[in-house]
């Protein structure tokens, strides 16, 4: 079940109760009149089912609410009422294939932001990825795999697209364009330190140990892993349980083939340089590709979800036609534009 709670001028409660009311997949529905002081208007609690969140929202936003009032919503982790279990079975199919978009979208947002702390562990997941590189310790690289914070602005990107968020998609690719370099400079002006001291030799060469060579050796099952991880990525972070991610972070080599890159520069290591040039574009691109198109599928079930409901007579509890209204999120331009 995800909480809602609604800030609602007040001349349009009533089509907001009546909504809510109509709709057999909400329960626990409370009204505070006159609650809501900035902005000024009522205040409206209720819990939905989270098959039905997304939908339920839309229809608020139909309604002005997100433009003159707000739109909160939380997850329910437990919750003990036979209102609410009847509520999750009246909404089609199971929680845990849900994808609430807004949080969806709430989630991509706060991951991409190009700041100190994201190039920080970008700098710091590359370092981690040199010295098991160095050392041939595939410990280290799948901790560095681990701490890059990579992933964040690609599934940024991937929503961006197939929701149209232009602004999104451009602050995803800025965080991926400043972020790689960052970590790149770290790992080469790190590897210069370490051959001017003596901790690793001029002449190393990552090709030539067994545990860490495939950072710079792509090849067909490099691609395919990229794919899975990056399907597995997009439906953890469209899901309800995130708990898949961790190991979608250690499957990919994105990490540890930018750090490559900066070491095989700083050793003039040509061949291993254009290896893990290679393994990056590759990743990147089979990632990229995966998760638009498992976002595509999930979206497309949620329009059907949408038609579905446009024609239940839920929507004219609140005087909504049965027509897709141009105020929607697929028309809410400033939404698809906004950094």
């Amino acid at each position: 079940m995800v909480h809602l709670r609604i800030v609602v001028p007040s001349d349009r409660s009533g089509k907001v109760l009546g909504l809510l009311e109509a709709a057999p997949s909400t329960c626990n529905l409370v009204f505070l009149e006159g609650a809501a002081r900035q902005p000024s208007g009522d205040v409206v609690l209720c819990d939905v089912a989270r098959e039905d969140a997304s939908v339920v929202i839309e229809d608020l936003k139909e309604l002005g609410i997100s433009r003159d009032g707000s739109i909160s919503l939380e997850q329910i982790d437990s919750q003990i009422s036979d209102a609410a279990d009847r509520a999750v079975q009246a909404a089609r199919g199971a929680p845990s294939d849900a994808v609430v978009w807004e949080e969806v979208e709430a989630r991509t947002s706060e991951s991409i932001e190009l700041g100190a702390t994201f190039l920080a562990f970008m700098a710091l997941a590359c370092l981690i990825a040199s010295v098991g590189i160095f050392t041939g310790s595939p410990i280290l690289i799948v901790g560095a795999m681990v701490v890059g914070p990579e992933f964040g602005p690609l599934a940024g990107l991937c929503v961006a697209v197939v929701e149209r968020r232009f602004g999104v998609a451009r602050r995803s690719v800025v965080a991926l364009a400043i972020g790689f370099p960052v970590g790149i400079t770290a790992a080469f002006l790190f590897t210069l330190i370490c051959v001017a001291t003596g901790l690793v030799d001029s002449d190393f060469k990552s090709i030539d140990n067994p545990l860490t060579q495939f950072i710079a050796e792509p090849d067909t099952f490099s691609f395919i892993v990229a794919v899975f991880a990056g399907t597995a990525g997009v439906l953890s972070l469209t899901s309800a349980k995130s708990g898949a991610l961790i190991g979608v972070l250690i499957s990919v080599t994105t990490i540890p083939a930018a750090a490559n890159i900066g070491v095989a520069a700083a050793l003039g290591n040509w061949a291993d340089w254009r290896g893990a040039m290679a393994q990056l574009s590759l990743n990147l691109l089979a990632i990229f590709l995966a998760g638009i198109c498992t976002l595509y599928i999930e979206r497309k079930l949620f329009e059907k979800r949408r038609l579905r409901h446009l024609g239940d007579g839920t929507r004219a509890a609140a005087g909504l036609s049965d027509e897709r209204s141009p105020s929607s999120r697929r028309s809410q331009g400033a939404d698809r534009t906004q950094p």
